[in-house]
């Protein structure tokens, strides 16, 4: 046993693990750099498309950090009056998994809700991509091929959110933080 410790510290000091191994350890520092967000409130504005019809064009964009657990972190993202949207990033067995939780006024679900998916291996601890999971796929049409990115800067001042579909850019908000709640 102790001979297997010791070979699996000194893989780890080669970078010999696998690279699910050391993916795992950016996407725990991903879920820490967003926890440390925790309390925290952004304004954000959409930078892509510039479309005045686009859904989010002209009303006030806004993240709050409000619940921070070990494995969770829910995110309200309000887009003017509208507070339906709930971000969700999840430490998983799987990894790191983000939802969107899409909600009635009386809050009873959205029939589209809950879709998103698993955060990929080639992440940072200050940038993830989440690629569409099956469920989105089937929910949402034409959605199989959606990755969602969201990065911090290092002062953890800016948040962006970024979504691509069929590898094409389809929506940016940028974010600045504004204050604690």
């Amino acid at each position: 046993m102790k001979s297997l410790v010791t070979s699996a510290v000194f893989a780890s000091l080669l970078g010999l693990l696998p690279a699910a191994a050391q993916a795992q350890d950016t996407r725990d520092q991903f879920f820490s750099t967003l926890k440390s967000l925790c309390g925290q409130q952004f304004d954000g504005v959409l930078v892509y498309p510039k479309d005045p019809q686009h859904d989010f064009a002209g009303k006030r964009l806004h993240a709050d950090f409000a619940a921070c657990g070990e494995r969770q972190i829910k995110v309200p993202f309000q887009v003017g009056e509208d507070k339906s949207r709930t971000w969700i990033i999840s430490r998983t067995l799987a990894g790191l998994a983000l939802q969107h939780d899409h909600r009635h006024a009386d809050g009873t679900p959205d029939a589209v809700t809950m879709y998103g998916g698993m955060a990929s291996t080639t992440g940072s601890a200050l940038s993830q991509s989440f690629l569409a999971d099956d469920y989105t796929a089937r929910l949402v049409k034409g959605a199989a091929t959606n990755v969602w990115t969201i990065s911090v800067s290092a002062d953890g001042s800016t948040l962006t959110y970024h979504l691509e579909r069929d590898a094409q850019p389809r929506a940016t908000v940028v974010f600045q933080r504004s204050g604690a709640s």
